[in-house]
């Protein structure tokens, strides 16, 4: 009779499957962060070649002994704004002018003073002076400073080539390109920052977020902006869910190419490790 196989013999298992996931995770991890943090610093040093240490002021329309501009001005937004909460068919037509003008008479418009002028419109395009503050390279905090880890701005002063659009609530910028003296702007960048939601501050502002929303199409015509309600047309995004995640997509994907590539390993490791126990006696 055939003794009985030793309990402690018969449930044992070889490390090696174990200790490769192990090993194969940590490398996963290492090679993930690493990467990251690659990618990271050179982009902020790919940001530093078209951004500069100090912004440089944008114009902005004087507005002093302007009331035979601002009034009728006042009365043209203040009547698109009332037709719009009526079914009629309205539309706000705006010189490059008009804007800057209310950008520097306006209250809700003062963070745009100074940072964002439309120069001209060729086209069916905006080319709009812009300085705007962007984050700079991580560093170490110096003595005074909070934290652990922060940054030294940096500064966009460019001139954005964009079409107006709508995203849903609000009226964003399509940038087609981005002018910078003496430089040249990566399509990445310009992609990942299209389009530039440049009214999201407004969405929650009693008076301009509800009467952004009732528009139903934005376009450029002979040399103005046009904003338009129309009863009955339903507001076709020019710009889809899409587009604005494009730049997110393609890093999720790259994890998930690695997070595959990680599972595709952990199965080879313990395919090898149940053939090896199959074949002990």
């Amino acid at each position: 009779m055939t003794p009985p196989a030793d309990p402690v013999k018969a449930n044992a298992r070889s490390p090696f499957a174990g200790c490769a996931i192990l090993i194969a995770a940590l490398l996963v991890m290492i090679f993930l962060i690493v990467f990251s943090t690659k990618v990271l610093f050179s982009q902020y040093e790919e940001i530093q070649r078209f951004t500069a240490e100090k912004p440089v002021p944008v114009e902005v329309t004087p507005i002093e002994n302007r009331e035979t501009d601002l009034n009728p001005l006042a009365e043209k937004i203040e009547a698109f704004r009332a037709a719009l909460t009526t079914d009629a068919e309205t539309q706000l037509t705006l010189t490059p002018e008009e804007i800057n003008l209310a950008i520097a008479a306006y209250e809700p418009f003062k963070d745009l003073r100074g940072t964002f002028r439309i120069t001209s419109i060729e086209g069916e395009t905006l080319r709009i002076a812009i300085s705007f503050p962007l984050n700079g390279k991580p560093r170490r905090t110096r003595d005074g400073e909070s934290g652990w880890v922060t940054s030294d701005p940096r500064y966009l002063n460019a001139t954005l080539i964009a079409k107006p659009a709508l995203l849903q609530r609000e009226v964003v910028l399509q940038i087609d390109k981005i002018e910078v003296p003496n430089s040249t702007v990566p399509k990445e960048f310009t992609e990942l920052m299209s389009p530039y939601r440049i009214t999201e501050r407004y969405l929650t502002h009693p008076t301009i977020g509800p009467a952004m929303a009732r528009i139903t199409s934005v376009e450029i015509k002979d040399g103005t902006l046009i904003l338009r309600r129309k009863p009955g047309q339903i507001p076709a995004d020019l710009i889809t869910d899409e587009t604005v995640d494009s730049s997110a997509k393609r890093l999720f994907t790259f994890f998930a190419i690695a997070a595959s590539c990680f599972l595709v390993f952990v199965a080879i490791v313990l395919f090898i490790g149940l053939r090896a126990k199959a074949r002990r006696p």
